[in-house]
């Protein structure tokens, strides 16, 4: 896990090694300060002369001001570190998420990435600014500290020998107790972020049915889930204080009684009042060096859990991936599926596919018709090899999927998912996704094509028109003629429309495949749909039950020989939708 962390700091390693090499200049400085103090107090209570105190003086503000410059520079030089490779580590996070296919990206919700590339790195980059500066500030300052305080102190610097295994036993205990509580936090963060993901993305739906009220407990009952597990582990962790203040107090308690002891009963033979100054100076050194030791354990542990779920992430290995010597050109837009199978996971009990053999030619129209669950998306989902076949081939231009470049295959076939997304941004910007080089004469074409010229021209602004994130100021119907013009700019082998006229009424469903025969008449059109109108005057239409093809034909032969398909046809053109 520290190795594939310690792969985002990448140019960052150098501040980071300037920080641990001005930490050990501060502490060395810092160190030296008490006991050239101490010679200071001897001196003036000896009466020495001034000149060699000011000459004293002198050496103590150079030695102050080189500590400050190397805490100065080792301050922004771990703060570039951590900014850094916080950065790093979100960037790439994100770049593996793009790789990853649908398989991949199943196994991590949403609202986890999210947390995972937020929280979850906000704790690693303060874990690891702590490691760069305080950890390794803390242990030199302990060892230096406690190392000086034996050479001036002798017998006072035994006090340690009581103090710190209390101290450190405690922060110990301390730190242990609390870890459980943090540990949990980050589960539960996943929750709150997919409760708050959830309501906005269903904001409507919300409103729609007045459960707003309802929202806001469940909102409110994660949020105090994480708001008492906080407090229990803050609680612990608030002993370090009182802890600390009672080592530190008797430490200081120690040394000035048994050190007044000492100087009384040796009149200063043994130690001064200086070695007493400086004993006191090192005791809080060295307190505190275990005070900041305890709290990196703390930090530490906590970002552990982070960094094990910001790893597990980047260790994740895309289930899809090109092979070597991968096909870049796709010939045409033929579809052949051989004796396909599949199933969304090894641990699945049935397979969403079974026994698919069909065989699409170049430049054909083909309808998709069939009830919820049927296997109708997850069928074109592996044409575009979004997932690959657990037995059996899909084949596209004569090839297997599995042998092309995947963003050649995917530049190739163009789908226009159920879930129409539209990006943050202008209309024409959207479509430009489709062809980032789209002139605005192609972008207005593939518009009129789709039937959204109109009403982009009705908006003040036309196509420079602002989308909301999620395309929240445009209709369905808008939506889903935006996605399909932006699907034609890509002027891709094979279009698949998956349900993608829904939104759209049956004569604007019409003129769109009107023009799909002028536009892209050698592109294999694939249209899943839920109305026999839109897939009439397919060239095959296919009838799908239960994870298989149950019928196959035109619009004629199924109505001839399909009790499906003529109940399908009958409910609808009966039903009211012909003379809608």
């Amino acid at each position: 896990m520290i190795k594939t962390l310690a792969g985002s700091l990448r140019e960052y390693k150098k501040p980071s090694l300037l920080t641990l090499l001005f930490i050990l200049g501060e502490v060395f400085f810092e160190v030296l300060i008490p006991f050239y103090t101490a010679d200071m107090v001897n001196m003036i209570k000896a009466g020495e002369a001034l000149s060699d105190v000011t000459l004293l003086g002198a050496k103590l503000v150079l030695m102050a001001v080189a500590s400050l410059f190397c805490g100065g520079i080792a301050a922004r030089t771990c703060s570039e570190a951590a900014t850094g490779f916080a950065k790093n580590l979100r960037e790439d996070m994100f770049t593996r998420v793009q790789s990853f296919s649908f398989a991949n990206i199943d196994r991590f919700s949403s609202a986890s990435l999210v947390t995972r590339m937020t929280t979850d790195v906000s704790n690693v980059q303060m874990s690891f600014m702590m490691i760069i500066r305080t950890a390794v500030r803390a242990p030199m300052m302990f060892i230096f500290a406690i190392t000086m305080a034996f050479i001036m102190g002798g017998r006072l610097a035994l006090t340690f020998v009581v103090v710190v295994p209390i101290l450190v036993g405690g922060l110990l205990f301390v730190a242990k107790k609390a870890m459980p509580a943090f540990r949990s936090v980050f589960r539960k963060y996943d929750k709150l972020n997919e409760s708050i993901e959830e309501n906005v993305r269903a904001m409507r739906v919300v409103k729609g049915f007045a459960r707003e009220d309802y929202e806001k407990k469940k909102f409110a009952a994660a949020a105090d889930s994480i708001c008492l597990d906080f407090t229990k582990a803050e609680r612990i962790v608030a002993l370090n204080a009182p802890l600390m203040q009672l080592c530190m107090y008797f430490n200081m308690v120690f040394i000035l009684t048994v050190g007044a002891r000492i100087i009384v009963s040796t009149r200063g033979t043994v130690i001064d009042v200086g070695q007493i100054a400086a004993m006191l100076t090192y005791g809080v050194q060295v307190l505190m060096s275990l005070m900041m030791l305890s709290m990196i354990y703390v930090m530490v542990t906590i970002s552990a859990e982070s960094a094990k779920r910001i790893s597990e992430v980047l260790v994740e290995v895309p289930s899809l991936q090109s092979p070597e010597n991968a096909k870049e050109t796709v010939p045409d837009g033929s579809v052949d599926f051989a004796g396909v199978s599949f199933k969304y996971s090894a641990a699945a009990e049935r397979n969403a596919l079974s026994d698919i053999d069909l065989h699409i030619p170049s430049g054909a129209t083909v309808g998709i018709l069939g009830g919820t669950g049927s296997g109708k998306t997850t069928l074109v989902q592996l044409i575009a090899r979004l997932y690959d076949v657990t037995e059996g081939s899909v084949k596209v231009g004569g090839l297997d999927v599995r042998e092309y470049d995947m963003e050649a295959l995917r530049n190739a076939v163009s789908m226009v998912l159920q879930k129409n997304l539209l990006f943050s941004g202008t209309i024409a910007e959207n479509l430009r996704w489709g062809n980032e080089n789209a002139s605005d004469a192609e972008i207005i074409e593939a518009c009129k094509l789709a039937q959204a010229d109109d009403f982009v021209k009705s908006f003040p602004d036309g196509y420079d028109t602002h989308i909301e994130q999620g395309g929240t100021n445009v209709s369905g119907g808008q939506k889903q003629r935006l996605c399909i013009a932006r699907a034609l700019l890509k002027k891709p082998k094979i279009l698949i429309l998956d349900d993608s006229t829904s939104a759209v009424d049956t004569k604007t469903d019409a003129l769109i495949r009107a023009g799909f025969k002028t536009y892209i008449p050698e592109t294999t059109k694939i249209i899943i749909a839920q109305r026999v109108a839109s897939v009439m005057d397919a060239d095959m239409i296919l009838i799908m039950d239960n994870g298989r093809i149950v019928d196959r034909g035109t619009h004629d032969e199924l109505l001839a020989r399909s009790e499906i398909y003529r109940e399908i046809y009958e409910q609808q053109m009966n039903g009211g939708e012909e003379n809608a």
